[in-house]
């Protein structure tokens, strides 16, 4: 029986705001932690990062191109992470998805799961005039070579972490830091750099949750989480 043939899931929505990375990470863990042991339960967090470099396991250093001390001084941390890919950068005006779903829920299938995501994405996009798609063999959302969402998974017992990077109003300069998913003849766009407007963070959010639950057959929930001090 796959999703479409039972009733709906239900997704608990924890949207955290600016947070540190580690912070979402260690809140990743204890929650890949719970729907692993109960099967039955499945989050979605929303967030955007203070400006961070993340590793993915399949990542060169080579693909940061500003030296450590450099990046310090900006305030860029660097953190080497277990979700699969390359290098990319997460900052303020990015929001950042971690689906923590048992695809046993939905499908047991990985390449049907990243295929929903980018789906969720590109009708999110489409919303705001923004016509997207894909590039063949090439994970992630694009407008021509540009990307506009990175995607990047890890998935243990068919429970997913790790997710996908939309780029709203992030400021592009960061990216010349590194070398994108070590795409070298790749660029990076924004929402309000196509569309050359403000666009508010909410309002992203909240198409992003409608298409989840149109492309996951879904019920999203808002539950009220506190960061702890």
């Amino acid at each position: 029986m796959n999703h479409t043939e039972q009733s709906k899931n239900k997704i608990q929505l924890l949207d955290l705001g600016l947070i540190k990375y580690h912070d979402a990470w260690n809140l990743q863990k204890q929650l890949f932690q719970e729907v692993t042991e109960k099967r039955n339960i499945n989050y979605l967090i929303l967030t955007e990062h203070p400006p961070v470099i993340t590793l993915g396991k399949n990542s060169h250093e080579q693909n940061i191109v500003t030296k450590q001390d450099i990046l310090e001084s900006k305030n860029i941390d660097v953190v080497a992470i277990d979700r699969g890919g390359d290098v990319t950068f997460h900052g303020p005006g990015q929001i950042v998805g971690y689906p923590i779903f048992n695809l046993e829920n939905f499908k047991k299938d990985i390449h049907w799961y990243l295929r929903s995501i980018e789906e969720v994405i590109i009708q999110t996009l489409d919303h705001f005039g923004i016509s997207t798609g894909r590039i063949k063999d090439l994970t992630g959302v694009w407008l021509n070579n540009q990307k506009i969402c990175a995607i990047g998974i890890k998935v243990t017992r068919w429970v997913t972490m790790h997710g996908f990077a939309l780029n709203v109003s992030t400021q592009l300069d960061y990216f010349n830091h590194i070398i994108p998913c070590g795409l070298s003849d790749k660029t990076v766009t924004s929402m309000e750099d196509i569309r050359n407007q403000k666009i508010l963070l909410n309002n992203v959010k909240q198409k992003i949750c409608k298409s989840f639950e149109t492309i996951f057959n879904v019920d999203i929930e808002k539950r009220e989480y506190a960061i702890p001090v």
